[in-house]
C-alpha cells in the first residue's frame, strides 16, 4: 500500500479530553486498516513521519493531534494542510530506542513478559522510554521497566513501576 494525500483541517470535538484531530475521510482511513491494524505514519505538510493511530467516533475516522505537534506546526482549527498517511508496518507502532531493545534482544524473561503485553500497554512502554532524551537515562528507564516486568511476573503496574524507574534513577 502507497501513501495517500488529502487536504484535511484541525478540527476540535467537545464531547472528551481529546479534543483536537485530523478528519480523515471514509475512503481514505479504509484503504489504510483492516481488522487487526490501525497504525498509520503521517506527515504534516510535508514533515514527518509521526507514527499515529486511526479512531472512529460515530460516523467519523480521526487521527488525534496532540498540543505539542500543534505548537511545533502552528496548526490553526479549520486552516487547510496536506495530509500524507500511510500504513504503518513497524512491530510496535513505536520506534524502539536501541537501548531498550539491547536489553529486551539480552534478557529472554524480560523479552517473554514484554511480548505478552497488549499492543497498546507495549507501545506505552516503549513511549516511556522514547521521550527521554539521554541515552543513560533511557537505559535506567528500560532496565527499570524489565526488573518490573519480571518482578510482577508480566502484571504491569504503573504506580509500581515508577517506584522502579525512581530507583533506578537514583543508582
Amino acid at each position: 500500500m502507497k501513501s495517500l494525500e488529502f487536504h484535511t483541517s484541525l478540527g476540535k470535538f467537545d464531547f472528551n479530553h481529546w479534543h483536537f484531530h485530523f478528519p480523515v475521510p471514509d475512503q481514505i482511513a479504509l484503504q489504510m486498516m483492516d481488522q487487526q491494524h490501525r497504525r498509520v505514519l503521517i506527515w504534516i505538510d510535508g514533515h514527518g513521519p509521526y507514527q499515529m493511530a486511526l479512531m472512529k467516533a460515530k460516523e467519523t475516522w480521526y487521527i488525534l493531534i496532540n498540543q505539542e505537534l500543534r505548537k511545533k506546526h502552528q496548526l490553526a482549527l479549520e486552516k487547510s494542510i496536506l495530509l500524507r498517511i500511510e500504513r504503518d508496518h513497524s512491530e510496535f507502532g513505536h520506534e524502539v530506542p536501541e537501548e531498550f531493545q539491547v536489553l529486551l534482544d539480552q534478557d529472554e524473561e524480560g523479552n517473554g513478559y514484554f511480548r505478552k503485553l497488549t499492543p497498546g500497554k507495549q507501545r506505552s512502554l516503549i513511549y516511556l522510554v522514547t521521550k527521554v532524551k539521554n541515552p543513560e537515562s533511557r537505559m535506567k528507564k528500560s532496565l527499570a521497566i524489565l526488573h518490573h516486568l519480571k518482578s510482577a511476573s508480566g502484571k504491569l503496574d504503573f504506580k509500581q513501576l515508577n517506584e522502579w524507574i525512581k530507583h533506578y534513577n537514583n543508582l
